[in-house]
């Protein structure tokens, strides 16, 4: 769209740069990590829509070196914390050491900042460390600061929390409550590759030459694409279906289906109707879209609300996961718009 004197919409100019980037991500992405397209996008959806994204696969699936990778061609500061048993709150935050200045003499107590101040968090193996420490994002990840001493320090800007999670293994593990659960604005899954992509892995990953990636996008650039997601309009009608999507997940509601009523404990919250719009915004954003669409809420929708179902016993002993309950509620929803 153009005014009268043929220049351009400058929201117009950052939407064709956001799918322009989006593409050279993935491009650059690609050179490290073989397939994964779906969870690469979900990245970038998270990334756009300033939220946070937790990985669950199996050991080997390239989880940190797609979260190492991405934080490169971000040209972003990367900061990894490897979550133990052993590990502590303020390993996390940062601490408060005591220096004494030599020409005085004076002691005085100066905050030490934690590996969580970074553009790029990756918090690999979160369910590893015990409920107090994984308590440590809480703060950070919601309201982009961290409380120590009596302070509060902010920080930098984009803040992007990366956790990794392997489900299989669950002895020296502490499951991740659910208010953790529900500050993830995405959980993707990352399965097992082709046989193709599995026999390039091999080919690629043992030779000699190590691929280049290169910076796409700065940090300040970051923050305006950010900016335009949240400017991106979204219909009423719209936003009421993402709504009606996350209160039929409540078994209490007149929205809920009969799946629901039988196989859910809790149901997602308001967060969860936060995220399906954002994401629904930026997925439009990354296409080139300048308005979301009930299919851009169904793609993010699987991604957004699993992780915040919980299912009841009765879905645990007849093997009803979340997602099923999710995809049951899509398939549904198709007779609403």
């Amino acid at each position: 769209m153009a005014d009268g004197v043929g220049v351009q919409d400058p929201d117009l100019e950052l939407l064709e740069e956001a799918s322009r980037v989006a593409d050279s991500l993935r491009r650059e992405v690609a050179k490290c990590v073989v397939g994964q397209r779906e969870v690469v996008d979900g990245l970038l959806l998270a990334l756009l829509g300033n939220g946070h994204a937790l990985l669950v696969g199996v050991p080997g699936l390239a989880k940190t070196l797609l979260v190492s990778t991405l934080a490169e061609a971000l040209d972003l500061e990367f900061s990894r914390i490897q979550f133990t048993p052993d590990l502590m709150p303020t390993d996390i935050t940062g601490t408060e050491v005591m220096e004494e200045d030599r020409s005085t003499g004076k002691r005085a107590f100066r905050f030490v900042k934690g590996p969580v101040f970074a553009n790029v968090v990756l918090a690999d193996e979160i369910n590893r460390t015990p409920p107090k420490t994984q308590a440590a994002l809480l703060q950070a990840m919601q309201e982009r600061m961290v409380t120590a001493a009596g302070h509060t320090y902010p920080l930098p800007s984009p803040f992007f929390v990366l956790a990794t999670q392997n489900p299989i293994e669950q002895e020296g593990t502490y499951p991740l409550p659910e208010a953790q659960l529900d500050r993830f604005m995405f959980e993707l899954r990352i399965g097992y590759p082709s046989r193709e992509e599995e026999e390039e892995v091999a080919l690629r990953t043992t030779g000699a030459a190590l691929p280049k990636v290169n910076p796409v996008v700065e940090a300040k650039r970051l923050v305006q694409l950010q900016g335009l997601v949240r400017r991106v309009p979204v219909a009423p009608t719209v936003a009421a279906f993402a709504v009606r999507l996350v209160r039929a997940t409540r078994p209490g509601t007149a929205e809920a289906l009969d799946i629901t009523r039988r196989y859910v404990a809790w149901g997602a919250g308001p967060r969860a109707s936060q995220a399906l719009v954002l994401g629904a915004k930026a997925r439009a954003a990354i296409q080139g879209n300048p308005v979301p669409s009930y299919d851009d809420v169904r793609a993010v929708a699987p991604s957004v609300l699993a992780h915040r179902v919980v299912p009841s016993f009765e879905a645990e002993a007849e093997g009803v996961t979340s997602r099923k309950v999710v995809e049951e509620l899509l398939d549904e929803s198709r007779l609403w718009g």
